[in-house]
């Protein structure tokens, strides 16, 4: 396999954007949310998936409404240039006893490889409509948009 197929196959894979998004239960009407996205997602993107999961994990638990009381984020994303390569050709003239040589050197960089993850974690506080405090929480299905049941049901793979 040559070095561009190689690239190509690297580029790809790095522009599936994957993320990963779970919940932790830790009472009747909280939980924490990690979400785990690809560099291609940035933090932002991170953050926007751990929304989601968060609205999600709302209501699947029975509740409408959210509030994001603790968050933290992590970044383990490095970059990785790898070896290129020089491609020298040239031309030769003789005339005579006499030559001349003519060559042109051209460096090819190596593909570069985007390792790690942009993480984040939410603490939220779930309200059913109604309840004390209810007013100032966000509504989930209003973060999930129209499609709401849809994305519950199937889940948050993309960062966009």
């Amino acid at each position: 396999m040559n070095k561009t197929a190689v690239a190509i196959i690297i580029a790809s894979v790095g522009v599936t954007g994957c993320t990963s998004s779970s919940a932790v239960r830790t009472s009747q009407n909280t939980a924490i949310i990690q979400t785990s996205a690809e560099p291609m997602c940035g933090s932002v993107g991170a953050a926007r998936v751990a929304q989601k999961q968060a609205a999600i994990e709302t209501i699947k638990a029975g509740y409408d409404r959210y509030i994001i009381t603790g968050a933290a984020s992590d970044n383990s994303v490095g970059v990785t240039q790898l070896p290129g390569h020089y491609n020298t050709y040239g031309t030769a003239n003789v005339y005579g006893n006499y030559g001349t040589f003519n060559a042109t050197s051209v460096y090819q960089p190596g593909p570069t490889i985007v390792t790690g993850s942009y993480d984040q974690s939410f603490a939220i506080r779930m309200f059913k409509d109604g309840e004390a405090g209810a007013k100032q929480a966000v509504s989930a299905k209003e973060t999930l948009g129209p499609k709401w049941e849809k994305i519950v049901k199937d889940g948050v793979r993309m960062c966009t």
